[in-house]
């Protein structure tokens, strides 16, 4: 009975925040659910809702690829997490555009993590190792290298992991990493989050 209460607020979220100037999904308003699936919206908000997100220390062992961008907000609030969702979804539509003028994919961006706490991997075929330390609490992960100490978060998802960061953090690791130095496509991320509150970005991985 609680899991179904939980579920109707999320869908009185939905509707609410398209009330509050969201958009209808229709193309005609310019709000922010325009071009949206509905469906995979909605997925996405009771993965949430429902608590099926929880990160555990073995729960991210093992190599992970890049599957597309990823996003999330940050509020603790039911409904304006609900919203955060939604809006993800558009926000995500615009960071494809993104890294695709890069070249990010699946082939040249990816990452493992191995159980005594060391990682390596790729971002845009630039290699990157270190150490990393995770809260399971907060689902915070710390990732050390010998170029730069970077806080991130993990969360995963019905469809694999997400890696995230504060918008500014994430421009510093690509720029560190001499992936995109100079490309305008990635100095807009830093811009991109100025439009939302509490936004964090990067990447949805899989298995």
């Amino acid at each position: 009975m609680k899991k179904r209460n939980w579920m109707a607020m999320a869908v009185a979220a939905i509707m609410m925040t398209g009330c509050a100037g969201l958009g209808t999904g229709n193309g005609t308003n310019g709000g922010i659910l325009d071009g949206i699936d509905a469906g995979s919206a909605l997925g996405n908000i009771l993965g949430s809702v429902l608590g099926i997100n929880k990160v555990s220390e073995t729960s991210i062992i093992g190599t992970w690829k890049y599957a597309g961008p990823g996003c999330a907000f940050t509020s603790d609030n039911l409904l304006a997490k609900a919203g955060g969702e939604v809006a993800a979804q558009k926000v995500k539509t615009q960071l494809q555009s993104y890294y695709s003028s890069v070249g990010i994919s699946s082939s040249n961006t990816y990452i493992t993590f191995k159980e005594d706490k060391t990682f390596s991997g790729k971002v845009d075929g630039k290699s990157l190792s270190g150490t990393y330390t995770l809260d399971v609490n907060s689902g915070q992960i710390t990732l050390k290298t010998l170029l730069l100490s970077m806080n991130g978060f993990v969360n995963l998802n019905t469809t694999g992991m997400s890696l995230l960061f504060e918008s500014q953090k994430l421009l510093t690791v690509l720029q560190t990493l001499g992936a995109v130095s100079g490309n305008s496509s990635i100095a807009a991320i830093g811009e991109l989050s100025k439009n939302y509150s509490g936004v964090r970005i990067g990447f949805d991985m899989a298995r």
